[in-house]
């Protein structure tokens, strides 16, 4: 293993930065910047103490690769040799370790022994003195059975030190810890009144009894209330969290860092952890989980070691799993799977199984604007099946169509269409991809009945057919049961969704379910008999492969670049609608569009052939900014009561092309491609998702060039270090004032 290489300090202007290169929803890798370390997280920092060193940090650093961990100021304060010895030298001398050291201030002692002989300044001082690179002021523990009084005086007082605190660490990071046992409404008080000081940091505190417990679903609670208030461009700390089975789903929830003693403890009552459980020595044969350390050695000849040496090796085993289970989550996030690691976790224990059952259940709506709202809804390759793939946050953000798709104004004659007006036909059965599976049904659907609005069953919810190819709707694999609808048992469900997603008004709304299992001449027999009388038939001897047949694969094409222009863009129907007014299609070799050109021929939009994304082109963007209107539409949810009445909700619905303005000195790079970083945007304006277009401009107005979001909204000016939204061409302006192309180079 070649020796782990020297911390590099962060660049001037950085200290205390945070910044987020890949996330997945609230799952993020980020990186924090210190005068001395940059930390890559999410991580686990090991719990030191520096009396018992069941394993020592430079082996920590030397053997694992361990960039960072925790150590207990108070007990370094209590022991006057120890103190000494990093105030002349340092915390880092005083372990023999390069890393990144955070400490703690003795808060647990506090509540364990009842009073510690440091004030809540003075121990602040002294983590700043020993050079540790963030500091924990002395909070006021809350445990989970705590009275509401209790919790809300731990609250109170914890927010009272924080001035002094701050003032006492002068330069040094500090933490700003959230308190307020299991009373959610006070987490969030906590995390709201803690946010409005300049913390580095916020570690959730006082749930370590819940873990031991094993109350996650309570721990699940404590964790959504303290995120969605605390600021989201500081890194969240789960105080004493190290079981690796709890590591994914704290880290979907954004979770950055962990902190345990738990290896070592562990390992001195002899258990080992794996992923899913621990394991106790006694009476294992074999070990049921691999690991480097325990490779060439049986549990017997463990037991038969020195008490010592046995908890030094279990201690580093249970050390290498721990860490490798991050790098598993660091992976996840950076493939789109972390949920999927969270079912996989939670199916091997119970009580965690109950938690993230509640999660899907409730938790993700009662936090849907920062779940839900920060997940990319156009997800890149396959999507594996599973039993909870339709309650994962970025599978429900797929009711993104149903808010911002509106139904075309026009049929394949061209005729003037209300949504009243089309004869709604949802087809299941077949598996995608589409355009080969049902593309030639839904043709002659088109052929005969031009009022006809093709709708296909996913497992992931109702689509328009105008979105056949998108991902992940269309990406889904599993077996061949998830393409089949059991209409009567769903139909309670299926007929109000409809009528939402088509806006469809009419008493009379009668979608006809289609099983397209069937040969296709049996499907349209059937179909005739339903749609004969009510739809006005078309000319039926139109071949696909005739100019009128062209005439449907241009329809289809439009209703497609329609959709997405809507449901990616979230620009209204009518600014889509004169975009597209006379447009033309370049396909490729199999038919499929590539470009689309304005009326003038002027190339504006490119389809993405592999997720069923659209990308703006330098004009497509300049024209779509031209005509952006921000507007809200008020949405009509149908559905029913428990008594099977019918019970209606309204959303409110909020248009425009998401637009990110960038101030003055950043303009000139923009223009040359470059990305727009965080501490450049001035604002952002409409809904912003990450994955999706948006347009950059100035403070005037003014366009300056277009590109990929990476993040949300409310973060693209909230971080102040990393990249807001990826520039895919800049407008440059030459010596004439003529517009030019530039494609990004690279990023500052």
């Amino acid at each position: 293993m070649e020796a782990p290489t020297e911390p590099v300090p962060c660049k001037e202007g950085d200290h205390g930065k945070f910044e987020v290169s890949v996330r997945d929803g609230l799952a993020r890798i980020g990186r924090l910047h210190t005068d001395s370390h940059i930390l890559e997280t999410p991580t686990l920092l090991p719990v030191v103490n520096p009396n018992i060193l069941t394993v020592t940090p430079r082996e920590m650093w030397d053997d694992f690769d361990i960039k960072g961990l925790i150590t207990n100021s108070y007990v370094i304060w209590k022991h006057e040799k120890l103190k000494q010895h990093a105030l002349e030298k340092g915390v880092h001398d005083l372990l023999d370790y390069p890393g990144f050291v955070m400490t703690d201030s003795g808060t647990f002692q506090q509540d364990a022994y009842g009073d510690v002989e440091v004030g809540p300044d003075e121990i602040v001082a002294f983590q700043r003195d020993i050079g540790v690179d963030v500091a924990t002021m002395l909070d006021v523990f809350g445990r989970p059975d705590d009275s509401r009084e209790r919790s809300e005086h731990s609250v109170i007082e914890t927010v009272a030190r924080a001035p002094g605190a701050l003032a006492a660490a002068g330069d040094t990071l500090l933490n700003g810890p959230i308190q307020g046992g299991l009373e959610l409404d006070l987490r969030e008080w906590s995390a709201q009144l803690m946010g409005e000081h300049p913390f580095a940091i916020h570690p959730i505190g006082g749930i370590v009894p819940l873990m031991e417990k094993r109350r996650y679903r309570e721990l699940l609670e404590v964790i959504l209330a303290c995120r969605g208030e605390i600021p989201i461009e500081r890194p969240v700390h789960l105080f004493g969290c190290g079981h690796p089975m709890l590591f994914p789903v704290a880290v979907a929830l954004g979770v950055d860092l962990f902190d345990s003693a738990a290896y070592a403890l562990f390992a001195r009552n002899g258990r080992i952890l794996t992923p899913t459980r621990t394991v106790r020595l006694e009476g294992l044969t074999e070990w049921p989980f691999p690991s480097y350390h325990l490779h060439d050695v049986t549990p017997a000849q463990v037991r038969e070691m020195d008490l010592n040496d046995q908890t030094r090796l279990l201690a580093k085993h249970n050390l290498e799993v721990t860490m490798n289970e991050l790098s598993r989550c660091r992976e996840a996030v950076r493939e789109g799977t972390i949920w999927h690691l969270v079912e996989e976790r939670a199916a091997a224990d119970p009580s965690l199984q109950e938690a993230v059952e509640w999660l899907f259940d409730e938790g993700i709506h009662q936090a849907q604007g920062s779940l839900i709202g920060s997940s990319a809804p156009i997800r890149t390759g396959g999507v594996d099946w599973t039993e909870w793939l339709t309650r994962h946050p970025w599978a429900i953000s797929g009711q993104m169509i149903a808010e911002r798709w509106e139904v075309p104004t026009k049929n394949l004659n061209g005729e003037d269409m209300s949504p009243n007006d089309w004869k709604v036909v949802l087809i299941y059965g077949r598996p995608p991809p589409w355009r080969d599976s049902i593309g030639s049904l839904v043709k002659e659907l088109l052929k005969r009945w031009p009022n006809v609005l093709p709708l296909v069953h996913t497992p992931l919810g109702i689509i328009p057919y105008a979105l056949e190819d998108l991902n992940p709707f269309a990406h889904v694999e599993g077996p061949k049961s998830i393409w089949i609808l059991d209409v009567e048992q769903d139909a309670d469900e299926l007929v109000p969704w409809l009528r939402t997603l088509t806006e469809s008004d009419s008493e009379g709304f009668h979608p006809l379910i289609v099983d397209v299992r069937r040969p296709q001449t049996e499907v349209l027999e059937e179909l005739a008999a339903e749609l004969a009388p009510s739809v006005r038939v078309a000319d039926t001897s139109i071949d696909h492969e005739s100019p009128s047949g062209e005439l449907i694969r241009d329809h289809l094409d439009w209703c497609a670049t329609r959709a997405k222009l809507m449901t990616q863009c979230n620009i209204e129907a009518q600014v889509a609608d004169d975009v597209l007014d006379g447009c033309s299609f370049v396909r490729n070799r199999r038919g499929r569009v590539k470009n689309i050109c304005a009326s003038d021929g002027e190339h504006i939009l490119s389809s993405r052939l592999s997720d069923g994304g659209l990308s703006l082109t330098l004009e497509g963007a300049r024209r779509l900014h031209a005509r952006n209107r921000t507007s809200s539409i008020t949405l009509r949810v149908f559905g029913e009561s428990e008594d099977g009445a019918e019970e209606n909700t309204e959303v409110v619905i909020e248009h425009g092309l998401p637009t990110v303005v960038v101030e003055e000195g950043a303009e000139e790079f923009v223009r040359k491609g470059r990305s727009v970083m965080h501490f450049s945007v001035v604002k952002s304006t409409g809904v912003m998702l990450p994955g999706l277009p948006c347009v950059i401009t100035d403070e005037s107005g003014e366009f300056l060039a277009h590109g990929i979001a990476k993040c949300t909204d409310w973060e693209a000016a909230a971080f102040q270090k990393g990249v807001a939204v990826k520039v895919k061409e800049g407008a440059r302006i030459d010596a004439s004032a003529a517009f030019t192309t530039a494609s990004q180079p690279g990023d500052d």
